[in-house]
């Protein structure tokens, strides 16, 4: 493993598997290398699913790089890439459901057809067998879904879940933030913007990545996610960027905080005139992790 990882803390050492889908041709390099994060390896069930659709793909040339144990996304991220010999890397989330077999095949053409783009994403659509809860979430909270794009779209909504990179572009600009519990998807897209890159969203394929399908297990996940968030605007305020809400919008330089709790009384109190309970539920139980955060958090190590 090259030097490439950064950030080390102790004796951490996560369980890392490579998997060549083409025995036949292991001593060539791939053409994609799929980087799969996972704590436990398991993700009630789903981790597994997404193994076997990415077998069920149609585009072969590909290894999978599993990276177990690990709880910094960031630095699990690119103790894979410091093993991956693919042309391109692809990012997966272990709970992250492909959309149809010719996903990869799509992914990979888009960037062979078009040497501009450094990193796109895919539309996250609502499934239609999904519970009156899980579709609820994902269509009241922003950016807990994204609708299909007509063509190659400029947009901020390339995320994490399934990203496909360009390997030298992924490495010319340092990789993942691996100080940052949250915030690496406008952290990356960022750099690839400043390397010269397009960041994009690509027609015709889709993901379903999905909420927690409780009440309680959303408003927990959203209470980290605001504790965490608390935790980089402490430590790393030169690391927090403006998220935007739709394939149109464009990424804006960062705004002040007055700026965004004004922005955002405004949508609570929006959400509140059209009833929409689980986005205020979420917002709010994120604000209550995010005070507590820049309360309880004193240093650098405390997540």
């Amino acid at each position: 493993m090259r030097d490439f990882v950064k950030y080390r803390s102790g004796d951490f050492e996560s369980e890392v598997t490579v998997v060549d889908q083409r025995p036949e041709r292991e001593h060539e390099p791939p053409g994609l290398s799929v980087i799969i994060p996972t704590l436990d390896g398991h993700r009630r069930g789903h981790f597994h699913n997404l193994l076997k659709q990415v077998d069920r793909q149609s585009f072969r040339d590909l290894e999978i790089i599993i990276i177990k144990g690990d709880n910094r996304q960031g630095r699990a991220i690119n103790t894979g890439a410091s093993l991956a010999r693919g042309k391109y890397l692809l990012t997966l989330d272990d709970d992250t459901v492909l959309g149809h077999k010719d996903l990869l095949a799509e992914l990979v053409q888009a960037l062979e057809d078009n040497p501009h783009i450094g990193m796109a994403g895919v539309p996250n659509l609502i499934p239609e067998g999904a519970s009156w809860f899980v579709k609820h979430a994902m269509f009241e909270i922003p950016r807990r879904s994204s609708p299909m794009v007509r063509g190659t779209t400029i947009s901020d909504m390339a995320e994490h879940p399934c990203l496909i990179m360009r390997r030298d572009v992924f490495f010319q600009v340092g990789g993942e933030n691996e100080l940052i519990p949250r915030g690496l998807d406008p952290y990356l897209r960022q750099a690839f913007r400043a390397a010269g890159y397009h960041v994009v969203v690509i027609p015709g394929v889709y993901i379903h990545h999905l909420p927690p399908d409780r009440f309680r297990k959303l408003v927990k996940q959203f209470f980290r996610n605001g504790k965490a968030a608390a935790y980089v605007n402490k430590f790393y305020p030169q690391w927090v960027y403006d998220l935007t809400t739709s394939h149109e919008d464009l990424a804006r330089p960062r705004v002040g905080w007055m700026h965004r709790l004004g922005r955002q009384v405004v949508r609570l109190v929006s959400a509140f005139t059209r009833l929409r309970f689980l986005y205020l539920a979420s917002q709010g139980s994120y604000l209550l992790g995010f005070l507590w955060g820049l309360v309880t958090l004193k240093d650098r190590e405390a997540l």
